[in-house]
C-alpha cells in the first residue's frame, strides 16, 4: 500500500505536464487555443462559396503549396480507411521507456524502509506500470470539406477511454503538436461581386501525449 502511495506521488511529479499554446480556426484563419483536435469548422453553406471545378486543378494547387505538401498528414483523394483509428499496440507501447520510469527506485518507501525487489520482478513490474502509463497518439483521416485543400487530414487524439496511472486518477492530454499548411478556399465579398483565391493556413495536430494529474 505504501509502494503504491509512493508511486503515485513520483508519478505525477514525472508525468504531469505544462499546457501549450495551440491554433484552432474559427471560419478562416488560426486564433490561440488550449483545445486539440480542432473542432468541425462551421461553414457558409452557400454552394456560391465553393471552389469551382476550373479551381482544383491538382498540378495548380501543388505548385502552390510546394514543399508544405505532406503526404503522411494530407490526402488530395478519399483514404481507403477515412475514419479509423491507428489500431492500439496490445503487446505493449512501441517508443522506448522513458529514462525516468527505469531510473525509478522500487525499494524506497515513504516511511524510510526499504524493501527487497529482485532485478526481474523490477524489470517486469516497469514494462507492466510503462505499459498502462503510455499515452499513443491514435490518428484517423478527416475530411475538411471542398474549402481545404489537399481535402483530407490525419488527425491524432489521446486515447481516453481509461486512467493512464496506478493508480486510477491521471488521463492522456495533448502536449505537443505539430502544424501543417494547408490552402483556403477564401471570398471576399457577395455573390456576383466577390473574389476567390486560395490562400495558406496553418492547421496544428497533435503529435505527443502524456499522462497528467
Amino acid at each position: 500500500m505504501g509502494i503504491s502511495h509512493a508511486l503515485l506521488l513520483i508519478l505525477c511529479a514525472l508525468l504531469s505536464v505544462h499546457g501549450t499554446t495551440v491554433q484552432h480556426y474559427l471560419r478562416l484563419r488560426p486564433s490561440p487555443s488550449e483545445h486539440l483536435p480542432i473542432p468541425d469548422i462551421k461553414e457558409d453553406p452557400d454552394k456560391e462559396y465553393d471552389p469551382r471545378e476550373q479551381d482544383l486543378t491538382e498540378r495548380t494547387l501543388r505548385k502552390k503549396l510546394g514543399s508544405h505538401f505532406d503526404p503522411n498528414f494530407m490526402s488530395i483523394h478519399l483514404p481507403i480507411q477515412l475514419n479509423a483509428s491507428a489500431p492500439l499496440d496490445v503487446l505493449g507501447p512501441r517508443s522506448p521507456m522513458p529514462v525516468e520510469l527505469k531510473k525509478l527506485d522500487l525499494t524506497e518507501t515513504p516511511y524510510g524502509r526499504r524493501v527487497k525487489v529482485g532485478k526481474k520482478a523490477r524489470r517486469k513490474f516497469l514494462q507492466w506500470l510503462w505499459t498502462h502509463t503510455h499515452c499513443p497518439v491514435l490518428y484517423a483521416w478527416k475530411d475538411l470539406g471542398v474549402r481545404f485543400w489537399p481535402r483530407y487530414i490525419k488527425e491524432g487524439n489521446c486515447f481516453s477511454e481509461r486512467s493512464c496511472s496506478f493508480p486510477e486518477g491521471m488521463f492522456c492530454k495533448p502536449v505537443s503538436s505539430v502544424t501543417k499548411t494547408f490552402l483556403r478556399w477564401y471570398c471576399q465579398g457577395f455573390l456576383r461581386q466577390k473574389y476567390c483565391t486560395w490562400i495558406p493556413v496553418q492547421y496544428p495536430i497533435i503529435s505527443e501525449c502524456k499522462c497528467s494529474c
